[in-house]
C-alpha cells in the first residue's frame, strides 16, 4: 500500500549544502519551466508568501523569482518525490521563468 500522507518539512532529505533540487512546473500547462535550488529558509519563505523564493548557488543568497523581472512564480502546491529528496513546485507564472526570456528554461534540444 503507498501512504500518501504529507510530508513534513523535517524529513525532506536535503544535501550536504543543505540544498533540495525543486523542479517548477507550470500547474496549468504543466509544462517543466525549470530546475532550481532551495534550502530550509527559501522553502520556508516560499510557503509564506506563496511565492517562489529558491536559494542561488551562483550568489549564495536568496532569489525570490520575479522580484526584479516581474516573472513572479505564484505557487499552487508543492509535491513531495517518494526519496524525499527532490520538490516539485507547481506554479501560476507571471512571465518568462528563463533569464533568456524564454517561457521555459527547457526550449532548447539536445543534437543527436
Amino acid at each position: 500500500m503507498i501512504d500518501k500522507s504529507a510530508v513534513r518539512i523535517a524529513e525532506l532529505k536535503f544535501d550536504d549544502n543543505g540544498l533540495i533540487p525543486a523542479v517548477v512546473q507550470d500547474a496549468q500547462t504543466h509544462a517543466v519551466l525549470m530546475v532550481a535550488y532551495m534550502n530550509a529558509e527559501s522553502l520556508r519563505l516560499t510557503l509564506e508568501t506563496g511565492e517562489a523564493v529558491f536559494w542561488s548557488r551562483s550568489r549564495n543568497a536568496l532569489w525570490h523569482k520575479g522580484a526584479t523581472s516581474g516573472n513572479i512564480q505564484r505557487v499552487q502546491e508543492i509535491r513531495v518525490d517518494c526519496d524525499e529528496d527532490t520538490l516539485l513546485l507547481r506554479v501560476e507564472p507571471a512571465g518568462a521563468a528563463c533569464h533568456t526570456g524564454e517561457y521555459s528554461c527547457f526550449y532548447r534540444e539536445l543534437e543527436r
